[in-house]
């Protein structure tokens, strides 16, 4: 009886030992993965927070009306001046005065002025885009664009592309979207863009960091994507490319 006696509060010294020593290790683990977490989890959010989006633009305004006139060849006759010499044989006949062509000249002339400009277009806009090349930037400018079908693993990869208003009427303020290929899906939306006219165009050149590695990666553009700007046609807003970037 004692010997048993003796043995119960000997096991559950053990069992409680044993959960102290599991407790101690467990907040051992979890203060490491704390520490781990902290001193590395940071930096991959860093290099993910680190990627860019680099974007160049060139205003193009429409062609102002123009005039060409050319005027038609007219010829011209010299008539002498005072009185004509008398005439010493009445059957003579008199010589016949022969014609000399004018010269050809050409002119244009700016039509409207000042007074076109402040006329307002009538009508509705009608936003188009066109993607004109895919390549990379060689360094952070979007002034380095290098058209390209593939993207080195060093480049950027990039899209060319121009918008223009090919309706009747003003277009704007407006924005545009770009849906790229980047590792974590990403869709870029512009602020507000500037007002068009009828004509007017702007050229862009949109580059970003981190893109996804592979052939045929998918660049879409949308213009007007979030229709603040009513228009005549809207089916020809978005044009699509594929491009091939590099890398393992």
């Amino acid at each position: 009886m004692n010997g048993q006696g003796h043995t119960a509060p000997n096991r559950t010294t053990i069992v409680n030992t044993l959960a102290i020593v599991g407790f101690i290790a467990l907040m051992g683990a979890s203060m490491w993965l704390a520490v781990y977490s902290t001193r590395f989890v940071p930096s991959v959010v860093g290099r993910l927070g680190s990627a860019a989006v680099y974007l160049g633009s060139i205003f193009t305004s429409a062609p102002g009306p123009s005039l060409s006139v050319v005027p038609s060849l007219i010829s011209s006759t010299t008539i002498p001046f005072g009185e004509a010499e008398p005439t010493t044989n009445a059957g003579a006949t008199s010589k016949p005065i022969t014609p000399t062509a004018g010269q050809k000249t050409t002119s244009t002339y700016q039509i409207g002025g000042a007074v076109a400009s402040t006329s307002m277009p009538f009508g509705l806009p009608d936003l188009v885009v066109t993607i004109n090349a895919v390549g990379y930037l060689a360094t952070s400018s979007a002034e380095s664009f290098v058209a390209s079908s593939t993207v080195p693993s060093s480049g950027r990869a990039a899209v060319n592309f121009t918008i223009k208003n090919v309706g009747t009427g003003m277009a704007g303020p407006w924005r545009f979207s770009a849906t790229i290929p980047t590792q974590s899906f990403y869709l870029y939306q512009s602020q507000l863009q500037q007002p068009l006219a009828p004509g007017d165009s702007i050229e862009y050149t949109l580059g970003f960091d981190q893109a996804t590695r592979g052939a045929d990666q998918m660049i879409s553009v949308t213009a007007n994507f979030d229709h603040l700007v009513k228009e005549s046609n809207a089916d020809n807003n978005s044009a699509s490319t594929k491009i091939t970037i590099l890398g393992s």
